[in-house]
């Protein structure tokens, strides 16, 4: 088993982390089965790592192995994780390790569900858990090559993908352009509310495209390049609402905000072809400003 060398270790982390945190995630140990916080949770949102903060999983990945522990058929990506042989205690099994801050997170199996079969055995003291309500946000500011790139580089950004919501239906790209779905080119944006705020997010929104042309950023034009922000909450819905009031009352854009604010619906990940599109092709079509990511908002 991989145990990294706690000597070496700042003091503070240490005094941080828990004893039984330490015991697990320093020293390789495993918690009780059925009686450790996140066995039994349904509830949708993402399994951070508890030192580093990084995405480890999803709860859409998430299953009831019946073991007593967090079970996954796999990570929110494959960079999270490590995978080391494991021959402790007199057994032949993979571990897994987090990536970024090196913690023994538990092992992988098997003996998982269909289709990839795997079972992720994590130990809940590894991980930290937030809501879907509070770590997702859901925007349409025009070509969203540009807007994923620009969210993408946010400290406290976890995750963005680039799809479509809006419509009723799934539609794939070429229907979308056609202005006939209802869809709006979106991103869904998973961020961590202790490094950056739903509000924060949303001074960056209105920072980073024009709010005031209802179907139309750059030279995209269409009902699917709308200014558009779609709420997963209440209290989403009445940030979004309060911080369009305060934009209205200075006249921050000498015109109205037209942005439509409105209810998710279901959000359709677009083509594999359109994600981290301009890390492909740097020199892709922008309607956005990078740069502006790069500075610190107005306080």
């Amino acid at each position: 088993m991989t145990v990294p060398d706690c000597n070496r270790e700042s003091a503070s982390l240490q005094d941080n982390l828990k004893t039984e945190q330490v015991r697990i995630l320093r020293e390789g140990g495993t918690e009780p089965p059925f009686k450790n916080a996140y066995w039994d949770n349904h509830e949708r949102g993402l399994y951070l790592d508890a030192i580093s903060g990084n995405l480890l999983f999803r709860s859409r990945d998430k299953f009831d192995s019946g073991t007593g522990w967090p079970s996954f058929t796999g990570p929110a990506f494959a960079s999270a994780v490590t995978e080391v042989p494991d021959r402790s205690h007199g057994m032949d099994r993979i571990e897994v390790i987090s990536a970024s801050s090196h913690s023994h997170l538990g092992h992988v199996f098997d003996d998982g569900p269909a289709p990839g079969g795997m079972r992720y055995c994590i130990n809940s003291a590894a991980l930290r858990f937030i809501r879907e309500e509070d770590s997702t946000a859901i925007l349409a500011a025009g070509c969203f090559w540009g807007t994923e790139a620009y969210f993408r580089s946010l400290p406290g950004v976890l995750d963005v993908t680039v799809g479509y919501t809006g419509g009723d239906r799934e539609a794939r790209y070429e229907e979308v352009c056609s202005g006939t779905t209802g869809h709006a080119e979106a991103v869904r944006i998973e961020f961590d509310p202790a490094r950056i705020s739903y509000r924060d997010i949303l001074r960056h929104f209105f920072r980073m495209h024009d709010p005031t042309t209802a179907n139309r950023q750059g030279n995209d034009v269409g009902s699917q390049y709308r200014s558009a922000i779609f709420y997963v909450s209440d209290a989403q819905r009445a940030i979004a609402e309060s911080l369009v009031d305060e934009l209205e009352k200075v006249g921050a854009y000498g015109a109205p905000v037209v942005t439509e604010i409105a209810g998710a619906k279901e959000f359709f990940p677009a083509e594999e072809r359109h994600q981290r599109y301009l890390e492909r092709h740097p020199g892709g079509y922008c309607h956005v400003n990078l740069a502006l990511s790069r500075k610190p908002l107005d306080r």
